[in-house]
């Protein structure tokens, strides 16, 4: 074997280690991922059954993460483990919205009587970084953490304002309705710009609507959505109109702060 040979044998293997590597850390968060509060133990056999692994890869890879303190044995299967309490600890001082912020969604929710969502993007996702639910029974809920597409919705709108073409072919892309998609992308962010505020009815979800308005930071760039979200049918042209104005002066508050990040401490 030649010195050039030697070379590349050993990079392809080098190659085939990382690549495995990517793979047993996907695989590990995607049994991570099976947690939740309706389903806080998981057994070793709704693993198996769920992420289609063999038996052997998942005692294996559970134990590492039971080495890691990531998981915890308990006498029904395995649930999050202490090690998850520091990060989620980060997290939460990382991401906790400053008190005067929080206030302004709990009155605007208050004041409206519908759901206050604060998103930021995520490369081709919005994830929804606070909350003020609704009062009312019937209201639109999801869930701080959650990531939804920018393919659709009010807040996407808002949020792609400053999006290159090439981030915007992406999340066209990633939509049902293919690469065409950023035509309407284009016109939806063109008329953001025009009016201040974006809305939706029914785009991703059958009867549900949005208003949203941007957050911006020191440098006017957009840094997060404000929006109210609930059934269309109380989402009348009246009470968008109404919307728009009180989410504007909400958001303006919070812009006031000087955020260069939406969730940074004064």
């Amino acid at each position: 074997m030649t010195r050039q040979q030697a070379h590349a044998s050993r990079s392809d293997a080098a190659d085939a280690s990382e690549a495995g590597g990517v793979r047993s850390v996907q695989r590990a968060m995607d049994i991570l991922s099976l947690l939740t509060d309706a389903r806080p133990v998981v057994s070793i056999r709704e693993i198996v059954d769920e992420t289609g692994l063999a038996k052997t890869t998942v005692i294996r890879l559970v134990q590492t993460l039971e080495q890691a303190g990531l998981l915890w044995a308990t006498a029904k299967g395995y649930t999050a483990g202490p090690g998850l309490w520091r990060w989620a600890h980060l997290a939460r001082r990382s991401w906790e919205l400053p008190p005067e912020t929080q206030q302004l969604m709990r009155d605007l929710a208050g004041r409206q009587r519908e759901t206050v969502n604060l998103y930021v993007a995520r490369d081709i996702y919005r994830v929804c970084v606070a909350q003020q639910e609704s009062p009312q029974p019937l209201r639109h809920v999801v869930q701080v953490g959650d990531e939804l597409p920018m393919w659709a919705g009010a807040s996407s709108k808002v949020l792609l304002r400053d999006a290159s073409p090439a981030l915007l072919a992406r999340v066209a892309r990633s939509s049902p309705y293919g690469e065409s998609h950023v035509d309407t992308l284009r016109e939806w962010i063109d008329g953001v710009a025009k009016t201040g505020y974006a809305t939706s009815a029914g785009e991703r979800e059958a009867g549900l609507s949005a208003v949203a308005v941007p957050v911006t930071g020191r440098s006017v760039a957009v840094v997060a959505a404000l929006s109210l979200s609930g059934p269309t049918i109380r989402f009348t042209d009246d009470r968008i109109a109404e919307f728009v104005d009180d989410l504007k002066r909400v958001a303006a508050r919070m812009s006031e702060r000087g955020f260069d990040h939406p969730l940074a401490t004064a």
